[in-house]
């Protein structure tokens, strides 16, 4: 029978590999999309760079659980990351919305991205396994933030395959707007995220 500190190893593990998936995530989609000039591909891949954040944030609160810290230190932890990743994760909505109203006003296109496609083929892929295992272990631990975590992942599968779709269109029919449009679906996701993030940061105060 595995007790609550085996349950928190097995949670450390899974952020570990999160956090590193999340990062080749954001330099493969970061740089795709600045060679390909998406701002679809862009804001993928600076949404990935603040899973970073957020996953580091996680680790060093799991940490501190594993090594039996004081339970306010924890709780803190918890509240500034949900605050800092929801206030940011609002002003990369803002800069999306910008960019793509002035990409369609100036009909700017996006070329054909092979790495943009491929990454965000394996997020969807891969972002359900690692939302199941949050899920089941933040219930297993009482860890709130880990689910939350683990909800962040499914949207981020949700992100892929908008981008992916955008990036198929793009390449397949060369529609000039279609990037453009499908970085603006893509702001729901991403404000989404960050009003949920800053109002839990805020209700925890």
């Amino acid at each position: 029978m595995e007790n609550k500190i085996d349950y928190v190893k097995k949670s450390l593990q899974t952020e570990y590999l999160s956090t590193i998936w999340m990062t080749f995530e954001f330099i493969v989609g970061f740089y795709s999309g600045i060679k390909a000039r998406s701002i679809l591909l862009i804001a993928f891949g600076l949404d990935s760079f603040l899973e970073i954040i957020s996953g580091s944030t996680l680790i060093w609160r799991l940490k501190k659980e594993f090594n039996k810290a004081p339970v306010k230190q924890i709780e803190n932890a918890e509240k500034k990351s949900s605050l800092i990743v929801g206030s940011v994760l609002l002003l990369l909505s803002i800069y999306v919305i910008t960019v793509s109203i002035f990409n369609l006003v100036t009909h700017q296109a996006a070329d054909t991205s092979i790495s943009g496609i491929s990454i965000a083929i394996a997020s969807v892929l891969l972002m359900p396994f690692f939302t199941f295992k949050k899920r089941s272990l933040g219930k297993n631990i009482n860890s709130d933030a880990l689910v939350e975590d683990g909800m962040c992942n499914i949207t981020c599968a949700y992100m892929a395959g908008t981008v992916l779709l955008g990036a198929i269109l793009t390449a397949l029919f060369g529609l000039w707007w279609v990037d453009s449009i499908a970085a603006l679906v893509l702001v729901y996701f991403i404000a989404s995220e960050g009003l949920e993030s800053l109002k839990n940061g805020l209700n925890k105060y």
